[in-house]
């Protein structure tokens, strides 16, 4: 039996031009972290030749071809495997709130594969292959940030080039500049789930109308790591989230909504610097910056709202157990 783990991620600043349609045109760029949040993917031998597949549904098939789920049937055909298995998945968060769960489920997917062939697959490599199932196979409208986050793990600065590589910079920074980011950030559920997948078509259609917004969010994704790695003016790191959030929401219908935009409001109101919807948009997950003295506050203005604590995650995906 083999049993992987592979975290979610928080991004601050730069969705969208992870994108094809930005980052073929000028280089896009994102500042995100992966959190204390995992996907669990176990890969077992099974008894006869067949495939059981276990998430929402239960699937047993007699080969990979005829397994319904397409990444884990993609999956399976890139890594060769194809018959005898047992698969099961177990995440912490739902999926559709903004926290990169389903490329954390083919990157710890395929890492649990490889590592069941013998294989080891380094993190550039996952990555690599879960774009290449989920992108370019299945044609899902989503960038890349996620695939690389979860692989990688650790707080980065992630640059897409219009050649297709990417460049994962880990943000180095003293250890109590990444403790004060941890402790001003609030993750709270808005209860609200989302399909990534509708926004994100309506924001591919209209990325070529929005380079100057975009190319202001790769710049303040740039920005970013510069505060972090200067290690001062956290302050800062709060504005470019609001400023970044601004520009957001401006970019395709649907990244906000009434409740959102109240929620937010009321935040800001109550002290917290910026924030923002964490992956498309539309609902899931709402990450603030709140300095200390106005956590409090905050929580009461929106004590409506689920709380997630969390931590920053320093590692990416990884096989956690192999057994006989």
């Amino acid at each position: 039996m083999i049993i992987s783990r592979t975290p979610f991620r928080i991004s601050f600043a730069g969705g969208g031009t992870d994108l094809a349609a930005f980052y073929r045109e000028e280089p896009g760029a994102v500042t995100s972290s992966a959190i204390d949040k995992y996907m669990y993917i176990t890969v077992n031998k099974r008894f006869d030749s067949t495939i059981r597949v276990s998430y929402s549904k239960t699937e047993i098939v007699a080969d990979a071809d005829k397994v319904r789920h397409p990444i884990v049937r993609e999956a399976l055909r890139l890594t060769g495997l194809t018959q005898g298995l047992e698969i099961t998945s177990i995440a912490d968060l739902p999926a559709g709130t903004g926290m990169g769960s389903s490329s954390s489920f083919t990157v710890g997917l395929l890492n649990a594969l490889h590592a069941y062939a013998g294989r080891y697959a380094p993190a550039e490599q996952l990555a690599r292959e879960a774009c290449r199932i989920e992108i370019e196979i299945l044609g899902e409208p989503i960038g890349k940030q996620d695939q690389y986050a979860a692989a990688y793990g650790g707080l980065n600065h992630i640059r897409f080039n219009s050649d297709e590589t990417v460049f994962v910079d880990p943000v180095i920074s003293p250890r109590e500049t990444r403790e004060e980011l941890a402790e001003n950030l609030l993750l709270l559920y808005t209860g609200v789930k989302r399909s990534a997948s509708n926004i994100l078509t309506r924001q591919k259609k209209d990325t070529k109308d929005k380079l100057d917004v975009l190319s202001r969010m790769r710049d303040i994704s740039d920005e970013m790591a510069k505060v972090l790695q200067a290690g001062r003016h956290m302050t800062r790191f709060g504005e470019l989230m609001h400023e970044a959030w601004l520009l957001k929401r401006s970019v395709t219908s649907g990244i906000t909504n009434p409740d959102v935009d109240r929620w937010y409001e009321a935040a800001r109101e109550a002290g917290a610097l910026g924030g923002k919807l964490l992956g498309a948009g539309g609902g899931g997950f709402m990450l603030l910056f709140v300095e200390r003295q106005n956590r409090r506050c905050v929580r009461e203005r929106l004590a409506e709202l689920r709380e997630l604590p969390f931590r920053l995650e320093p590692q990416g995906a990884k096989i956690i157990y192999v057994g006989g």
